[in-house]
Formats: structure tokens, C-alpha cells, sequence
């Protein structure tokens, strides 16, 4: 077994929003080092250096180009929240540069895109990691427990989406420089599936043991933006006129090889409160997120009545939950952020495969571009590709750890 690496070192490419707030959690900790930093913005490309230097760390390289980074022979790995459509690219770029790659999440621009990353990542044997911080949210993983332990007998169904007032956000895209307006303007599909899929991925074994097949994808017309732009820059506003592209909802319906379907909605255009509305259904038993509820068969004490779920975190929160409470939770999105990050980092760290593979990746980002398709067609089905070429039933054996999400490794807390 390689030597486990002290210290990582690190590059961060795109200091967005998003960006500076996992720098700050990549600078808590004492086992990183960021040595490079790159944004094609000056004034963000000069904030993370000094918020680098500010933190106690030696100064960073800066570049607006992020391929003067990848010629540092001490860098470990690649950390990527810059835009949706230059993800691939960059990770792309990271790995034949010999550098663990990770991406923030947003959906692919095409399928031969996903390609590349997989053959990429396969020609190089250099790991690609979706950085899914949802797969790592407390309920998801007391799910996940909860189906590895057999709760929800054999799996049948699920949902999920991304459902959140946005429209603030879109419709300020030029004054903060964000790369939703354009998305929006141009596309028409689930533009933001993994949120939603990447934990219902996990439950029903995608890639490892199952697969996804097929998808048909509808959206509704779109309105919501227009009617945001007319109130809050007024009726001569170009955005209040403009034709944008993408849907209101968008729902797309995916069907897996076992015969499980998965219902994904992407609802950001509208005004609501926040939900994933997850939803798994077994033949044992239900968890719908909206109740924080659950319901088993021949377990639950009232037929037919939602039970909290936290009546049942004393027996099967997830390990990794528990002990971090213990230790004590911190990072954004209520902890999900710092142990996405632990993840990447452990596997780099150890030298070996990241809990969301390129596979992985590839197989989710994917049905961004595929939804499109569907659409543009009148919502024919789509197939997926299979990005195992064939292994998904006879894969490699997995990465024991805690931040494992294709078992729940009791032993290892």
C-alpha cells in the first residue's frame, strides 16, 4: 500500500460564491495546503490569495489560467467550482496532468463529454469525483443505513428534486457575474439533477449492480423569471421580455435495469419554499423528506401513520453522523460541505478511488443533456449510456471507509 500522504496539496479553480466559501472550509484544515488558485476574474483571483495568505498559508500561485497550476509537481489535486460548462474541461485537464479531480456539481453539456471524463480518467488511472455534498446530508446517510440494513425491503421507487425559489438569484446573473442566466436563456432540462439523484443513486446500487437505462424528460413553459424581472426591474427590463428556454419544471422520469424508476424536478423558477422532495419506496417500507417522516410494515406503531424519523437516528444514524456530532459538525449546508471535502481528500490522501467514481459522475451529470434531448423531441425516451461499458455487474471491489457510500463499514468507527 502506497504511503499515506501527511499533507495535501491543493489547487482551487473558479473562486465564485461557491468557490471562496470551500476555500475557507479547505483552509480549516490542517492536513491542506492550498498552493494555487486561479478565476478569470481579477478582483476574485486576488481575494483568494489574500484569503489564502490571511489564513496562515504560504502564497499561492495565482493565475487566470488554471493550466499554470497544473505545473506545480507538488500539487495533489484539483478542486473545481468555476461555471457548469467548464467543469469537464478543467477535471479533464487535471487528470492528464496526473492530479486527483474533483467537480462541483451541474449537469454535463453532452454526452461526449461524460465520455471523455470516463476514458480520461480510465487511460490515466487518475480518480474524477462529483463533489454530491448531498449524499452526505444526515438524513440521506440514515437512509442509506436504513436500505443497507434492509428496512425498506427491495426498492421499487424514487424521488427527487431540486426545488428552490431561484429567481433573485437568475435574474441578477449579470450584475453577479453568475453563469445561471446564460444556462437559463439557452437550455431546456433538468440543468441541476444531482442533487436529487446522486443519493438515490447510491440506494439503488447505480453502477454497482445496477444501472440506469432510460429517461423521457417534460417541461412546462416558462414564465416565472419574466414575471420576477416585471416586478423587480420593471416592464422595460429586457429580462421581463425575454423568451427564456428553460421550463418552469422540468420532471423526468428514469428507468433502471432491475425495474426501479426514479422521478427527478428541477423548480427553481417559481416562487416556493426549499425541498430535494426526496421520496424512497420498498416493498417494507417509505421515507418521504417533506414529513421527515417514514413508515415501515409490521414496525411502525399505527397503520398507515408517518413516523418522525429521528425516533429512529438512536439505531440507525449513520455511523459517520454520529461521530461527527460528536466531534462536532461545521461546514455549509449544515455539515454536508465538510464531509464531501473529507471524502475527496481521504482518497488522495490514501492514493485510492474517490466514493463517487467517474462513473458515478458521469452517469449523473449526464442526464442534463440527455433531458434535453428528450425534450426537444417531445419527450421520447432517451437512452443512457453505460459508462461501465458492461462492468456495472461485475465491478472491482469497492474502497472500504467512513465516507464509503456503497456499504456502511460499522467496524471502521
Amino acid at each position: 500500500m502506497s504511503k499515506v500522504k501527511n499533507k495535501v496539496n491543493v489547487a482551487m479553480v473558479g473562486i465564485s460564491k461557491r468557490g471562496s466559501g470551500l476555500l475557507g472550509l479547505l483552509l480549516e484544515m490542517d492536513d491542506v495546503n492550498v498552493i494555487g488558485v486561479s478565476d478569470l476574474y481579477p478582483d476574485r483571483l486576488e481575494a483568494a490569495r489574500e484569503k489564502v495568505i490571511a489564513a496562515g498559508g504560504k502564497e499561492p500561485l495565482a493565475a487566470s489560467d488554471y493550466r499554470r497550476l497544473l505545473e506545480l509537481k507538488s500539487l495533489d489535486a484539483v478542486i473545481t467550482p468555476s461555471s457548469w460548462t467548464s467543469h469537464a474541461q478543467i477535471c479533464i485537464d487535471a487528470m492528464l496532468a496526473g492530479k486527483y479531480a474533483a467537480t462541483e456539481v451541474g449537469g454535463a453539456t453532452s454526452v461526449e463529454q461524460c465520455w471523455d471524463l470516463v476514458k480520461t480518467s480510465e487511460r490515466t488511472g487518475v480518480p474524477c469525483m462529483l463533489l454530491e455534498n448531498c449524499c452526505y446530508g444526515q438524513e440521506e446517510m440514515t437512509v442509506l443505513n436504513m436500505v443497507r440494513k434492509g428496512l425498506f425491503g427491495e426498492l421499487i421507487h424514487a424521488e427527487g428534486g431540486y426545488r428552490h425559489d431561484l429567481r433573485d438569484e437568475v435574474c441578477k446573473g449579470r450584475e453577479n457575474r453568475h453563469y445561471r442566466l446564460s444556462n437559463y436563456m439557452h437550455r431546456n432540462g433538468d440543468v441541476y439533477p444531482t442533487h436529487d439523484l446522486g443519493p438515490i443513486a447510491k440506494y439503488l446500487d447505480i453502477n454497482r449492480g445496477n444501472r440506469m437505462i432510460s429517461l423521457t424528460a417534460t417541461a412546462t413553459k416558462s414564465r416565472g423569471l419574466n414575471a420576477w424581472a416585471h416586478k423587480n426591474k420593471g416592464e422595460d427590463s429586457d429580462l421581463a421580455q425575454y423568451d427564456f428556454v428553460l421550463g418552469d419544471v422540468v420532471t423526468t422520469v428514469i428507468k433502471c435495469a432491475h425495474g426501479e424508476t426514479i422521478t427527478l424536478t428541477h423548480d427553481t423558477s417559481l416562487p416556493r419554499p426549499y425541498s430535494r422532495s426526496n421520496l424512497l419506496q420498498g416493498t417494507k417500507g417509505i421515507w418521504m423528506e417533506d414529513k421527515h417522516g417514514v413508515y415501515f410494515d409490521g414496525i411502525s406503531p399505527t397503520p398507515h401513520t408517518w413516523q418522525d424519523l429521528k425516533e429512529y437516528y438512536d439505531q440507525y444514524e449513520h455511523p459517520l453522523w454520529k461521530r461527527f456530532r460528536q466531534e462536532g459538525v461545521k461546514g455549509g449546508h449544515g455539515g454536508m460541505d465538510w464531509l464531501v471535502l473529507r471524502a475527496f481528500l481521504e482518497a488522495v490522501k490514501t492514493k485510492t478511488q474517490t466514493p463517487i467514481d467517474v462513473y458515478d459522475t458521469a452517469a449523473w451529470m449526464a442526464v442534463t443533456c440527455l433531458s434535453e434531448d428528450s425534450i426537444v423531441t417531445g419527450s421520447q425516451p432517451i437512452a443512457i449510456p453505460d459508462f461501465t461499458n458492461g462492468r456495472w455487474f461485475a465491478r472491482e471491489a469497492i474502497v472500504e471507509g467512513m465516507y464509503c457510500l456503497d456499504k456502511v463499514c460499522d467496524e471502521l468507527f
